[in-house]
Formats: C-alpha cells, structure tokens, sequence
C-alpha cells in the first residue's frame, strides 16, 4: 500500500512538473488552487512557483494538524515532492513549443493526471487539494468538482491582477485539470 502511495506521488509529481513547466509557463496560464496562486507569484515577482505553493499552504496543514491529522499526514510528502518537482522541472520550460489553447489542453491532462493519481492513493499536493479533500469528506461532492469551483475563483483573480493572463486559456486548463481529476477519482469517492 505505501508502495502505491509513493509511486503515486512520484508519478503525480513529475506530471505536475512537466505540465506546468512545459505547457503553463511559456504561456502565462493558470491553473488554479495553490498551484494557481503559486504560478501567480511566479509571474508577478518572478519566484518559484513550488516554493510559493509550500509557503501558502502552511495555514491548512496547520488546520489538518489539529482537525483531522490523516491528511496531513498523507499530504505533506505529496506537497513537499510535487513543489520541488515543479521547481526543479523548470528547466524544462521552452522545449516544447504550441499555441496556447494546445497548451492548456495538454499541460490541463497532465496537472489533473499528477492530481487524479495522488488523490486515488489518498494523498495529495496539499494546499487547496487538502481543502477539498476536506470539503468533499463533509459534503460527499466530488473532490474534482470540488477543486474545479476553487480553481475557477482562483483563475478569475489571477486574470484581474495579471493582464498577461489568457483567462479563457486559464478556465481550458482548469476545466481539463478538473474534468480529469474527476475521472481519475469518480470510483474513489463512489467507494469503490
């Protein structure tokens, strides 16, 4: 079981690294929840976007801590190697070169792929994940609906703050993060 969970996180981590990295970033997309807030920071003070993602997503593992300590648990190895993942992986910007909607589509698979595996392994990258994971424990919603409606409120702010944000490329990559996440973990909150 800690073998899947392991694997999980590396493979979700890397996904996450490349999509963001590769299809994201040359583009100034976002994607929404820490991640949203992470590339945020990134485009406006130009710092990195896992090391962002770590800082901001203190406040709910603290609240985990104390309100529900298995996820933490199950979450911080997830943030702390998918955020040095993205950080790490940043090498990789401006290798591959497609227009921005190609982009959101794929860098879109990718991320919510990264996201889906970990959450079917009960971890995840943390920061608004965890809060959704929260969420959809206290009202039996989907978690990937759950991150799409956060993501989109995320996307919206970005949009205002940062006029080099596409915001219909943004809500493509959310909406595919989303709709992929979904699928990836339908069965998970199914019971199955």
């Amino acid at each position: 079981m800690m073998i899947k969970k392991m694997a999980a996180v590396i493979v979700g981590s890397l996904l996450l690294g490349v999509g963001i990295n590769v299809f994201f970033v040359p583009h100034h997309l976002l994607d929404g929840g820490m991640i949203g807030l992470g590339l945020i920071a990134k485009y406006v003070w130009n710092v990195q976007a896992g090391l962002t993602m770590i800082v901001l997503s203190v406040p709910l593992y603290v609240a985990a801590w104390f309100y529900y300590r298995p996820f933490f648990y199950n979450s911080l190895h997830g943030l702390l190697f998918s955020s040095w993942m993205i950080d790490v992986l940043s090498v990789l910007r401006g290798v591959v070169a497609l227009d921005p909607l190609w982009s959101a589509m794929i860098g879109g698979i990718l991320v919510g792929a990264g996201i889906g595996l970990m959450l079917r392994e009960e971890t995840s990258t943390g920061g608004t994940d965890l809060l959704a994971q929260f969420i959809a424990r206290l009202t039996n919603w989907n978690v990937g609906v759950v991150i799409f409606v956060i993501d989109a409120c995320i996307i919206s702010a970005g949009s205002l703050i940062i006029d080099s944000v596409p915001f219909v490329h943004s809500l493509v990559v959310v909406t595919v993060v989303g709709a992929v996440t979904t699928m990836l973990t339908h069965e998970k909150t199914m019971g199955v």
